[in-house]
């Protein structure tokens, strides 16, 4: 757990604004109180610091939050169990990455940065896991064929919650991070057949995303859903065949 002991205003302002926006888990003191024991790592003030002995501090100045964020986060990694990665695949990926029971970051990313988002996350770690859940397997199957780490597919029932109004793509999120602590099936490949109804919504994906709506054929349907081509790319041979 990260804690922020600070009474600069700025300092407090600008470190949980960063924590909030990657959805670490954090609470927060005032300078004198003491320090909960499921604190892991603090962050506070110049003027503070030299108060807090014989624990990891975090000095944050103002005006650089981030910095500050991502020395925690470090130290979390050095402290904490191993680094899984959680991810509910689909169109956009919810992404979330524990290490031990502590979210460090989380995203809701385009699915053609789901895997760099994921390396850059994963970079340095020593035997990280990423955990993904089994639905989208179009999706799902992409992701995993482009990563060279460790993965386990994850029977993805129930992970999604209930959110209410206002917290679009929050239900991926949380779904991630339930995924990454659900112990699946160790792959290297994910490899599937695609349904009738799999190759429909390539084909009316591929109407959306032409220009002049078009639609492509079932052939390059089939080389998109097993990664072969990205739709862009059928695209472009289902114009240049006419």
């Amino acid at each position: 757990m990260i804690v922020v002991a600070t009474s600069d205003f700025e300092v407090y302002h600008g470190v949980v604004n960063e924590l909030r926006d990657r959805s670490v888990d954090f609470t927060t003191i005032e300078p004198d109180d003491e320090l909960p024991e499921t604190a892991d790592a603090v962050i506070t003030d110049a003027e503070t610091a030299e108060s807090i002995e014989e624990f990891e501090t975090v000095v944050a100045t103002p005006g650089e939050p981030r910095r500050a964020v991502e020395e925690a986060l470090a130290l979390l990694r050095e402290a904490g169990g191993r680094l899984v990665v959680g991810i509910d695949p689909g169109t956009k990926p919810g992404v979330a990455v524990l290490v031990g029971e502590i979210i460090v970051s989380a995203y809701h990313v385009p699915l053609n940065d789901a895997v760099e988002t994921v390396r850059g996350e994963i970079e340095g770690a020593t035997d990280p896991l990423v955990r993904i859940g089994d639905g989208a397997r179009l999706e799902g199957a992409r992701i995993v064929d482009e990563l060279d780490v460790p993965v386990e597919l994850v029977d993805e029932t129930g992970t999604t919650p209930y959110v209410g109004t206002g917290a679009r793509g929050m239900g991926d999120v949380l779904a991630a991070v339930n995924i990454a602590r659900i112990e699946g099936e160790l792959v290297e490949s994910r490899e599937f057949e695609p349904t009738d109804g799999e190759l429909q919504v390539i084909k009316n994906r591929s109407r959306e995303r032409s220009v002049k709506n078009r639609t492509i054929d079932e052939t390059l349907a089939r080389r998109v859903a097993a990664g072969e081509l990205t739709l862009d790319e059928a695209l472009d041979e289902h114009r240049e065949t006419e």
